[in-house]
């Protein structure tokens, strides 16, 4: 029989479709575009299993309402090829079942079953850990790769893997080691250089992360639309700390927005990066219309709630009407969800949904008594911290704007704890200090802007690199 590169053994016709199968799985892994490869045959490979299964998940990754629409005759060609495939592919095909039913909690358990059966499945060990990162449960995205460990060590993508997980559980040494395991096994690791740049960013190091991704970037190449954009979407971050706002604003226009603006992650991404730029102080010019253009068929979309948040804010910065259809849409899922989301969409995307709405219209104090509240349980509906922290960045504007300085000063010098010479954080923090009749600490905080601006101003970019 034959085997995949990581010594899983596939039901495959020959050469080519055990090729297309490691397509999807080492693309998977790396996030590179030869995952889809496999979609040109699935049509005709019907009695392949993980032809089929693959083909399958590709469509659940769409992220969207219509996924599981596109997704579903894989399904079906899924579950009956895998009754003459192996164990691995029949477990294979019920994980994609049950996704794709939205039984989570199926799937998940599904997933541990796989890894403890076949500890080298990668894949599953990878779509167990997205699934589990959706629902905010970090802990077993580290438990799982931890369980295929020891069969397993030797591959770069598992230790890129345990080092997001350690990163999202906020053990940033652990997460630290691992991604440098990964890099040093494997140089292009995008996964691991994405997680070593949320531990980088989350102590504060923003020189050094700046520095690091600027010394791989050279390593971007054949990737998705979502890891080239969102390494991106990360130097943006250290860029924008440093009070390098014109370079972050052309790496908007470059390499955040435009890759692929059909896609859910490229818009999410695109959605926070405008609305920090924004929050910055930029005027970033009529780029929002572009962006709602794209986000307004996302009208009635709630596959997930971080998503579906960051398109509701994007369609309300923008004025668009179909903002209030996705607060509808938003609101209805809250009642029909199933029994494992239910409680978060009522809870915490509600309430988070009806703060951006506010925001975005100016109703500042509605903004914080809605949103603020559920900041603490934000991890609910899936993303990263630093994702999240827009959120937050978000009732901190609602403050500033409405002139509560104190809580506002209160928000600001926490965040100066990972960030503290943050050009965007002390020149706010300037703002609070002169109102509130500080002169003094207004002085210093416009000096750490000032002294973090001056600093940076002839750094390389890469955007002529």
């Amino acid at each position: 029989m034959l085997e995949d590169f990581l010594g899983n053994p596939i039901t495959a016709d020959g050469e080519h479709s055990a090729g297309l199968i490691d397509d999807f799985v080492g693309g998977l892994l790396a996030y590179e575009t030869r995952a889809v490869n496999l979609l040109a045959v699935a049509d005709e490979a019907t009695d392949l299993p993980l032809v089929q299964i693959y083909a399958g998940m590709l469509w659940m990754f769409l992220e969207s309402t219509d996924g599981p629409r596109r997704a579903s005759p894989y399904v079906t060609r899924a579950l009956a090829a895998a009754e003459n495939g192996t164990r691995r592919e029949r477990m294979n095909a019920a994980l994609l079942d049950a996704w794709w039913r939205d039984d989570i909690p199926a799937a998940l358990a599904l997933g541990d079953q796989i890894a403890e059966e076949f500890p080298r499945d990668l894949a599953a060990v990878k779509i167990h850990q997205y699934l589990n990162f959706n629902r905010g449960q970090a802990p077993d995205m580290v438990r799982i790769g931890l369980k295929v460990l020891p069969k397993a060590g030797d591959v770069a993508y598992l230790h890129g893997m345990l080092a997001f997980g350690y990163e999202q559980c906020h053990l940033l040494d652990d997460a630290e080691a691992s991604a440098r395991r990964a890099i040093t096994l494997k140089r292009k690791e995008p996964w691991a250089q994405h997680a070593l740049a949320h531990v980088l960013l989350t102590r504060g190091e923003i020189d050094q992360g700046a520095q690091f991704l600027r010394g791989v970037h050279d390593s971007w190449t054949d990737l998705n639309s979502f890891m080239s954009t969102h390494l991106w979407w990360h130097y943006a971050l250290f860029a924008l700390s440093q009070g390098r706002e014109g370079e972050t604003l052309g790496i908007y226009d470059a390499h955040v927005w435009g890759i692929d603006k059909s896609y859910s992650q490229d818009q999410i991404g695109a959605v926070q990066l405008l609305t920090r730029l924004e929050l910055a102080g930029l005027d970033v010019g009529d780029r929002w219309k572009d962006l709602a253009d794209h986000l307004e068929p996302r009208a009635t979309d709630t596959a997930q709630p971080f998503l579906a948040l960051l398109y509701l804010a994007g369609l309300a910065r923008a004025g668009r009407g179909q903002a209030d259809t996705l607060l509808d849409a938003i609101r209805a899922q809250a009642g029909q969800a199933p029994h494992h989301s239910r409680e978060t969409w009522n809870d915490v995307a509600v309430p988070a949904a009806e703060g951006l709405v506010a925001y975005h219209r100016s109703d500042w104090r509605t903004a914080v008594r809605r949103l603020g509240p559920v900041l603490p349980r934000l991890v609910e509906i899936g993303g990263s911290h630093a994702q999240r922290d827009l959120f937050e960045q978000v009732v901190l504007d609602a403050y500033l704007k409405d002139r509560r300085w104190a809580p506002a000063q209160q928000m600001l010098e926490l965040r100066r704890g990972f960030d503290p010479e943050g050009v965007p954080v002390n020149h706010a923090l300037a703002q609070v200090y002169d109102a509130l009749g500080l002169p003094s600490l207004a002085q210093r905080a416009a000096a750490r802007a000032e002294a973090t601006a001056r600093a940076h101003r002839h750094d390389p970019s890469l955007l002529t690199a």
